[in-house]
């Protein structure tokens, strides 16, 4: 493991030790303030800052911001001062009803590195509600038989502030009969009872009027008032009675409007008007008469509108069962609303990371929070996301989650996660929540370019021209942006001595292979080099390819011709004895191509001699032989003219030209004919004869001579046999109209006699001269030197003694 990676270890343990800290720290630490309720937007509540122990600075940089439960923005945040403020005007009765402290739960996320804190805003509240009646006019029915001291319940008021400022007291005017007593239920209700002070009577006073008044104890107190009409009965002795004093329903909050929860039912003794009951609600809240009705004659409770158990979970409504005599009684009926699985849990995403590095392993990807308003198995909730993501979920506190990278991504493989946060109730049946998060994996360079091909064989014919484009390289990189353009480079070649700048250019951007100047098949059949291509990430990657490159072959060279020599001074003859059999081997003709392949395969084809008949030669090898015997009126002397052409496209030839000479033996020198008629023609043949023979006295005295001159060339010639060449054979099958210029025929030897002929106006002299050693050097197609060396004496078809 190198340093690098140690650095990179430690650094992800130093973030993943930081997250933990933070959440340790966010789970014992909480931060408590207190405003109080309709207070203006933008007042000031708290300094964030001073309370975290941390600088404004700090705040900013570390991207502050206050997220509340229920997704509701009433407190922001000023990172510039580190103040707190608030966002709305906070009204506690319609935050917590009579829910006592009103306590608003927030958290506070630091980012970079990652910290949480539980904050809670207490909201005060101010007497900014008055005691209401629900009736604005109370009928009370009492008989006159009544006793002093006897009391009767009378609707209370209601006050929406709490604590000092909620309802204190009961005060009624005017007081000559009754008085009020304030009777506490125990709930935290303070109820009104009407006392009767002096007895009354119905023939005297049938109808009282009485204003009762309720005040709060703010400061300064409210007040609310309502009217009390008092109808004086006859004497009335029997009261109404339920069967039970609670009656006790569950109704599940799914109960339709209008359907009956339960029925309630009172007996009263006394028969005709006294005894008929009437039914109704006592000392009942808004809320409970918004959401039930009692049929006053039958006691039926029914819903007036549906039950909502996340908001009420139970109510209890006392009844009231009044007789035609004024006499009533009362229960109490409880109503426990029983909870449904009707609200799907909800997903709060506080923190989140949109890309992440492809290198980066166990990153932050978001912090959420979840919750069910529902309770029990309804309010419970199971968190996950797809099991084959290299993600992992874990829960930090109370229904918060955080969403981390299991390892390190590969953006090459996925580039894109969509993460989906699936939160699911226990209850029956289930409802579940999705929540998708899309996840960017950003690229860094770790993948180097890679060629289509290790190793590329281009084709370029010779003689080309410059700047031709010969082909073309391509490499491919899986990373993206700058860590995938490629540019590409020629490389320096292993040979110091190859000028590869002089013979290829690339275009860096695309590859493309361009040769520069003219190539020779003869003096370069081939050369290779390697191409890199380099990405521009940081740092760079690059890869090489070989590149080899094969120059072809066109026909751009003659055929050259080694023997006969025909840039001598003197023209070459060949001695033709008189007595030779059809079929004699006269001489071979022995040429060779630069070229190679079919370029280089040579063909043979006598084009003019001064006997047509006498003479053929061999198309394939240039074997110059006789075509029938040779008689007395032949010519002495015959020229031929032939030629060579390669099998290339187009077919390019040369010609030459070989001298022979009939003569009658070797050994004897060549006699003229016996005059029989001459003429001036022949009188210059018969000079020509006379200087032959004395030139063969010459020759057969010098011809001893010759061959020890031979024989020890021959000698100082072998030495160096060895440092020669051969001339190069086509590769492949040789056609058979062609001739094997390398190691095929009669005259593959480079040794052999020469015989000139001198002309003068007067006489003809034939002389014999040394044998003549050819070296001629020429260069193949691989660029290999080629030497003829050897003594091809025996391939003129006769021995010389």
């Amino acid at each position: 493991m190198g340093t690098g990676r140690v650095l990179i270890l430690q650094k992800r343990q130093v973030l993943v030790f930081s997250i933990l800290l933070g959440l340790s720290r966010a789970s014992t630490e909480s931060l408590r303030y207190s405003v109080a309720e309709e207070i203006e937007i933008g007042s000031f509540v708290s300094n964030l800052a001073r309370d975290l122990g941390l600088g404004v600075a700090e705040l900013s940089s570390r991207e502050a911001r206050v997220v509340s439960d229920d997704n509701k923005k009433r407190l922001l945040l000023n990172v510039l001062t580190g103040d707190v403020l608030l966002n709305e005007r906070l009204d506690r009765e319609e935050l917590c009803g009579s829910t006592q402290p009103c306590v608003l739960p927030f958290q506070v996320v630091l980012e970079n590195p990652l910290q949480f804190y539980r904050a809670e805003l207490h909201v005060r509240d101010i007497n900014d509600h008055s005691p209401t009646f629900l009736d604005k006019e109370i009928t009370i029915k009492i008989p006159e038989s009544a006793t002093v001291g006897a009391t009767f319940l009378i609707e209370n008021a209601q006050d929406l502030d709490i604590g000092s400022n909620s309802l204190r007291d009961y005060s009624i005017s005017p007081s000559h009969h009754f008085y009020v007593k304030t009777h506490d239920s125990g709930d935290g209700k303070l109820y009104p009872e009407l006392v009767l002070d002096r007895a009354l009577d119905h023939e005297e006073e049938s109808e009282l009027r009485l204003t009762l008044t309720a005040s709060d104890g703010g400061s300064p107190p409210r007040s609310g008032t309502t009217l009390i009409l008092i109808k004086v009965l006859d004497i009335n002795d029997n009261a109404p009675e339920f069967a039970q004093s609670l009656y006790e329903v569950q109704v599940p909050e799914d109960r339709l409007i209008g359907s009956t929860i339960i029925a309630i039912s009172a007996k009263d003794l006394d028969t005709g008007n006294h005894g008929k009951i009437s039914y109704s609600f006592l000392h009942a809240s808004e809320d409970i008469r918004k959401t039930f009705e009692i049929n006053p004659t039958s006691g039926n409770v029914n819903l007036r509108s549906l039950l909502d158990f996340e908001v009420i979970q139970s109510y209890s409504v006392n009844i009231q069962a009044t007789d035609g005599g004024g006499l009533s009684a009362k229960c109490t009926l409880l109503v426990k609303v029983l909870d449904i699985n009707d609200n799907a849990p909800e997903v709060t995403i506080s923190s989140i990371t949109k890309t992440i590095p492809e290198n980066a392993s166990e990153t932050l990807v978001a912090l959420f929070s979840v919750r069910d308003q529902d309770s029990g198995d309804n309010g419970r909730i199971l968190c996950s996301i797809q099991d084959d993501l290299p993600f992992l979920l874990k829960p930090t506190f109370k229904n918060f989650f955080t969403l981390l990278s299991e390892k390190a991504l590969d953006r090459e493989s996925t580039a894109e996660y969509n993460i989906t946060i699936t939160v699911s109730d226990m209850g029956t049946p289930r409802l579940t929540t999705q929540h998708t998060i899309t996840v960017q994996v950003s690229d860094i360079n770790d993948n180097a370019p890679t060629f289509t091909q290790s190793s590329y064989t281009l084709s370029v014919r010779e003689n080309n021209s410059p700047a031709l484009h010969i082909g073309t390289i391509r490499a491919s990189d899986s990373d993206s942006g700058s860590n995938a353009h490629i540019t590409y480079s020629l490389l320096p070649p292993n040979d110091p001595q190859m000028d590869l700048a002089s013979l290829i250019s690339i275009n860096a951007e695309n590859g493309q292979l361009f040769s520069l100047r003219a190539l020779d098949y003869e003096a370069l059949q081939s050369f290779e080099f390697r191409v890199g291509a380099t990405d521009q990430g940081s740092p760079a990657l690059s890869s090489q390819a070989l590149v080899r490159v094969l120059v072809l072959d066109d026909n751009d060279n003659a055929p050259f011709v080694l023997y006969p020599l025909q840039n001598a001074s003197a023209p070459c003859t060949e001695l033709l004895p008189r007595a030779a059999e059809p079929g004699y081997l006269v001489t071979k003709v022995v040429a060779v191509d630069r070229d190679s392949g079919q370029n280089a395969w040579l063909s043979f084809q006598l084009l003019k001699a001064t006997e047509p008949g006498l003479f053929s030669v061999w198309a394939h090898n240039g074997e110059v032989r006789t075509t029938r015997l040779l008689s007395e009126r032949d010519a002495p002397k015959h020229r031929l003219l032939l030629l060579v052409r390669d099998n290339g496209d187009p077919q390019r030839s040369a010609s030459v030209t070989l001298h022979v000479l009939l003569v009658d033996g070797f050994s004897q020198p060549y006699l003229p004919l016996p005059e029989v008629a001459r003429d001036p023609a022949q009188d210059d043949e018969d000079v020509l004869t006379l200087y032959l023979v004395i030139a063969l006295a010459s020759v057969s005295s010098l011809f001893l001579l010759s061959v020890l001159l031979f024989v020890g060339v021959r000698l100082c010639r072998r030495a160096r046999a060895a440092s020669l060449g051969v001339c190069s054979v086509p590769e492949g099958h040789f056609p058979g109209h062609l001739m094997d210029v390398a190691r095929t025929g009669t005259l593959s030897q480079s040794y052999q006699y020469e015989v000139c002929l001198t002309g003068g106006t007067g006489t003809n002299e034939f002389k014999f001269l040394k044998p003549v050693i050819p070296s001629l050097q020429f260069q193949d197609d691989a660029g290999s030197n080629v030497q003829g060396n050897e003594n091809f004496r025996n391939s003129l078809g006769f021995n010389i003694q």
